[in-house]
């Protein structure tokens, strides 16, 4: 049997594919699009560690700035170790053959981004997350690594609360797959496509994989803290790196005023922003100050992005902004080997899942930190699993054919699924974005019961069984009404302001009552939560 499996080929399962393997472990990596296509590649800015190369700084440093960031809603023990292991990650790349910036002395550059207290960030120009996406796929490639693509994760297999693998949909084929492993590693990426339009994130970060652990039984957690992003262009939702504000960029409105400090943590410099916009004020980003050839060097991604998205020259001209959906901190609930609360045999790592790391507000940099160092330790941790189940009948299998097939025989056609999606990314950015009510939570919430309520009225026209992209949105918009769901409530549920979750009625932090995580799980076909205390 496959040692094994781990789904989703972005940053954290190609990491924890290299170490598996390295220790001898049989691998598979299953995506649903190609490694080089994941979320990972858009990832500009830097990846924190503190290396001291540009200015003074120290690990502890790193982990005040990390706990500060998360507001008291992490685990300290995760972020020591994840702030600890930093510098190994990085020399980890740079053997890989990761090509850094490099200082006048050849050390790893470093650039300092929101919220931290020095120079901390490595990057390569602004495409930090794309060459090491294509460095660590470059690697599996020389390790012979098996890869699985256009491959979408339906439900993991389980029996007895063990994770015996999983069933997928293979886009190009249209049939319905089991893969079955000793263990099983989930690195589907986040939930930003609840945001549709007024996000970041590619339309492929849907949720699958958290979706899939709540049917199976398992838990996921903090999923009301979503990070806003301060600056994307305002026409396209195109990230524009913090980079840009690290090296030195302002933030002005409509008057050409300055209103906040830029290199804050960015929950604060997203909800500065929202108020200018909200006061009839636009926002822009200005860089003409850093000159034409600073900006070509280091940021010539940002560039090229504004002239085509936005139509503007950022060397000469103002980059107009809005704050949009960035990153997922809540996700998989897992434990500090990051196995998946509730399951056996099974991890998750990555920004599906909530390693108590980032918190109620991630610490820019911290991202790359986490699927190198966490993934890389999924991997080890996952090797050396047993199953001892394989040999118990499981219907998951006949069950998600079953249900595949149904979706290709006639129904009754009444909802475009496409449209409500469109209608919920607008609904998610205004009534559970950046600043929140209670009131307005509470209806949207019991509009989104209804639409699920609804899905037997939708279905997929295309009646093609290859490379029926329109079977994968379906089934995609079902996760996200999932997720969608659990996010809603646990705002509702957290009365209080923690980082990215800000309630207009509710503006401070309450310890007593909410400095714990918001647990959610699914008992007897009910969506259950509770919230637990963090232990620090």
């Amino acid at each position: 049997m496959l040692d094994i499996l781990i789904i989703g080929s972005g940053g954290a399962g190609l990491s924890a594919a290299l170490s598996a393997k390295q220790q001898g472990s049989t691998v598979l990596v299953v995506g649903k699009s190609y490694p080089t296509a994941s979320q990972t590649s858009m990832a500009q800015g830097g990846m924190n560690a503190a290396l001291g190369n540009v200015t003074p700084d120290s690990i502890q440093a790193h982990i005040n700035d990390t706990i500060k960031s998360a507001h008291g809603l992490c685990n300290e023990e995760m972020v020591k170790q994840m702030c600890e292991d930093a510098p190994f990650s990085i020399e980890w790349l740079e053997k890989l053959g990761v090509p850094f910036d490099r200082t006048s002395e050849s050390k790893v550059a470093q650039r300092q981004l929101g919220g931290a207290s020095s120079k901390r960030a490595c990057y390569a120009q602004d495409y930090t997350g794309l060459k090491i996406l294509h460095t660590l796929y470059d690697n599996c490639l020389k390790e012979n690594i098996e890869m699985l693509e256009e491959h979408l994760l339906l439900n993991l297999i389980v029996e007895e609360k063990v994770v015996l693998g999983a069933t997928f949909l293979d886009i190009v084929t249209g049939e319905v797959k089991e893969i079955k492993a000793n263990a099983t590693i989930i690195a589907t990426g986040g939930y930003g496509a609840l945001y549709k339009n007024f996000t970041t994130n590619s339309e492929g970060a849907t949720g699958d994989g958290i979706a899939a652990v709540l049917r199976a039984g398992g838990t996921i957690s903090n999923m009301e803290f979503v990070q806003f992003h301060p600056t994307a262009l305002k026409s396209s939702s195109t990230l524009i790196s913090e980079s840009a504000r690290g090296e030195g960029g302002y933030l002005v409105n409509t008057k050409g005023e300055r209103f906040i400090d830029e290199l804050l943590p960015r929950d604060v410099v997203a909800r500065a922003i929202f108020e200018q916009i909200n006061s009839g004020e636009e926002v822009f980003l200005d860089i003409r100050h850093l000159g034409e050839e600073k900006l070509l060097h280091l940021m010539p991604q940002e560039v090229h992005l504004c002239r085509l998205h936005e139509g503007v020259d950022p060397i000469t001209e103002l980059i107009p902004i809005k704050p949009v959906a960035h990153y997922t901190m809540g996700g998989i609930d897992v434990n500090e080997n990051l196995e998946v609360t509730g399951l056996k045999n099974c991890y998750a790592v990555g920004e599906c899942s909530n390693a108590k790391i980032h918190g109620a507000n991630r610490l820019g940099g911290n991202s790359l930190l986490e699927i190198i160092s966490l993934g890389r330790l999924a991997g080890n941790n996952a090797v050396g699993c047993d199953c001892h189940h394989t040999e118990i009948e499981n219907t998951q299998l006949q069950q998600d054919q079953e249900y595949i097939d149904g979706l290709f025989e006639e129904y009754p056609y009444e909802k475009n699924f496409y449209d409500i999606q469109n209608q919920l990314g607008v609904d998610f950015y205004t009534k559970a974005g950046i600043v929140r009510d209670n009131t307005q939570l509470n209806n949207f919430l019991n509009e989104l019961r209804v639409i699920k309520a609804d899905l037997e009225d939708m279905g997929i026209g295309d009646k093609n069984r290859e490379n029926n992209t329109n079977l994968v949105d379906f089934l995609e918009f079902q996760n996200l009404l999932e997720v969608g769901e659990v996010l809603l409530d646990a705002a509702l549920v957290r009365d209080e302001s923690r980082g990215a979750h800000y309630k207009t009625a509710f503006p401070k932090e309450e310890d007593k009552f909410f400095k714990a995580d918001a647990l959610y799980w699914i008992e007897e076909n009910v969506l259950q939560n509770r919230l637990v205390k963090v232990v620090n």
